[in-house]
């Protein structure tokens, strides 16, 4: 089970692969775009759980690794790696995102059945769950961010989804600016 230290980057994008909507739409109809969209964050659940076990194997002082990718950023001194950190925080919230996020797109299905734009709407989704789940993984502050203002702008795009309608863009607005203004303050530290 040590495979699943050097594969937790899989969890995220298994679910960015999930964004493909358009293609799966066309190639195998509405039923496609759901079973599409909900196997992959199951799989992402899966993994998530699997993660989790291999965690809970390992002795409480080593109960922590990260996988690390390359070097995303360098300036002198200060170096940001692209890589996601798993330690028994992450793992609950990596469970709880998946498990919650697998639950809302099965429900989703029965819910956006007849709507003509489903593929849109699930898109949506599985960006948010790819979005929370780099939040969620981040190993620094800068991947953090990106995470961060990704779950904001699919908040924006979910809540405002039936954009033909003014209320729901009005809507869709609100929390973006709420957000958007909390973003400076929460990263200086204030």
């Amino acid at each position: 089970m040590d495979w699943i230290r050097h594969s937790i980057y899989l969890i995220p994008l298994i679910r960015s692969s999930g964004g493909r909507q358009p293609d799966v739409r066309q190639a195998l109809g509405r039923p496609g775009v759901f079973w599409f969209s909900c196997s992959t964050v199951f799989v992402s659940f899966l993994l998530s759980v699997t993660a989790f076990l291999h965690l809970l194997s390992l002795p409480p002082e080593a109960r922590s690794f990260t996988d690390v990718w390359y070097t995303w950023v360098q300036v002198g001194t200060f170096k940001a790696n692209a890589a996601f950190l798993v330690d028994p925080l992450s793992a609950v919230m990596l469970l709880v995102v998946t498990g919650v996020g697998f639950l809302i797109h099965l429900y989703s299905v029965g819910y956006m059945n007849d709507d003509e734009t489903v593929w849109r709407y699930f898109g949506y989704l599985n960006l948010f769950i790819f979005a929370m789940l780099t939040l969620v993984l981040a190993d620094n502050f800068l991947l953090m961010f990106i995470g961060w203002e990704g779950v904001g702008l699919c908040s924006y795009l979910l809540i405002g989804y039936w954009y033909k309608e003014k209320k729901n863009t009005d809507a869709a607005r609100r929390p973006s600016w709420s957000t958007a203004s909390a973003t400076g303050p929460s990263w200086s530290g204030c």
